[in-house]
């Protein structure tokens, strides 16, 4: 019973399969192997090839995340934030006084582009302002190493060097912010201030001429603000060089303008502020007056100094102020100072 079924169905098979018992019949059985064995290899490769892309498409649908990468992160708005994004955020921020932040947001920025050399700059300015001036020098020179002609960059550098008292080297960066700033101009950077800038440095540093030159072009250029500081601080170099009449003119326009941004100023503070150093540059002005013997000038100035200590309600000064007109009063002229002019022509521009 059992042998029956299976002699029935062998004829079956050579009938539906006569190809193949051909093939068995025929003496040349390695050449028709060969063939088939490449038959076998397109078979897997068109297997392979949809498998591949198959895979691919799947990828293509899921966002192109790997699956290293989709190991249960969950994807937020903040992780899509491109570099530009993360720069204005850290610069809003920065901005409010949220330095933290404004820190974690820039290095974002620049983490998510390489190239994002505002964001390095601007990660130093907020380094700069929580007082880490190692990491805010870090971030400068590296901005410096990717774009050497950032005068942003070398200028920012320089305060940190100025407030690490490193004014030489500040000078140096000053300097080479002014060679990129022509190079390359921009709106950020004023030429006027980094005049300014360079010169309180010479001044600090005891180059009276090369401070007064700078000073003056800062005052010669028709861009930014002018700031009373660069009179002032002109005066002092005018006054090291014995250029007293330059150095009194200096301090009045200083204190002229002044009361112009008195009258601008939105706060008493503000207020209150330019009033004391309108106060002490009469008192200069009244010392540089009584050295020259010009003693109805320097009564004025400090007659002048003792009324804003007055408004301001600062009794001590008043006080001080009125004890040096009546020894004023006592005093005897001197003889005049031989004086030493500086003209305003004698500048060093780059």
């Amino acid at each position: 019973m059992k042998k029956t079924p299976a002699k029935k169905t062998a004829p079956a098979k050579k009938a539906a399969n006569p190809a193949k018992a051909q093939v068995r019949a025929t003496p040349v059985v390695k050449k028709s192997g060969s063939a088939w064995s490449l038959s076998i290899y397109i078979y897997w490769f068109i297997i392979l090839f949809f498998i591949a892309a198959t895979f691919y498409i799947l990828g293509r649908s899921h966002g192109g995340i790997t699956p290293s990468e989709n190991n249960n992160v969950e994807i937020t708005e903040e992780a899509l934030l491109q570099s530009g994004d993360y720069y204005e955020s850290g610069k809003t921020k920065l901005l409010s006084g949220d330095i933290d932040a404004a820190v974690a947001d820039l290095t974002a920025a620049v983490e998510a582009a390489d190239n994002n050399i505002d964001a390095l700059v601007l990660r130093g300015e907020a380094y700069m302002q929580a007082g880490n001036y190692a990491a805010a020098m870090d971030d400068f020179n590296a901005a410096l190493e990717k774009d050497s002609q950032n005068s942003i960059a070398y200028y920012d550098r320089a305060l940190v060097n100025t407030r690490m008292e490193n004014y030489t080297a500040a000078l140096n960066d000053i300097n080479s912010a002014l060679a990129a700033r022509t190079a390359r101009p921009n709106n950020v950077l004023q030429m006027r201030d980094l005049y300014a800038r360079r010169g309180q440095l010479n001044l600090w540093l005891k180059n009276w001429e090369g401070a007064i030159a700078d000073y003056t072009n800062s005052l010669a250029l028709p861009d930014g603000v002018v700031s009373p500081n660069v009179y002032a601080e002109r005066a002092e170099a005018l006054t090291a060089l014995g250029s007293y009449a330059a150095a009194i003119n200096d301090y009045s326009s200083a204190v002229r303008v002044i009361s112009e941004q008195i009258q601008g100023a939105t706060s008493a503070d503000e207020r209150e502020s330019l009033s004391s150093r309108a106060m002490s540059y009469f008192e200069k002005s009244a010392a540089l007056n009584l050295k020259i013997g010009n003693m109805d000038a320097a009564r004025s100035d400090l007659e002048s100094s003792m009324t804003i200590a007055a408004a301001l309600n600062d009794t001590e000064s008043v006080e001080r102020l009125q004890g040096l007109i009546r020894d004023l009063d006592n005093v005897t002229a001197p003889a005049p100072v031989e004086v030493t002019e500086v003209t305003e022509t004698q500048t060093i521009m780059e």
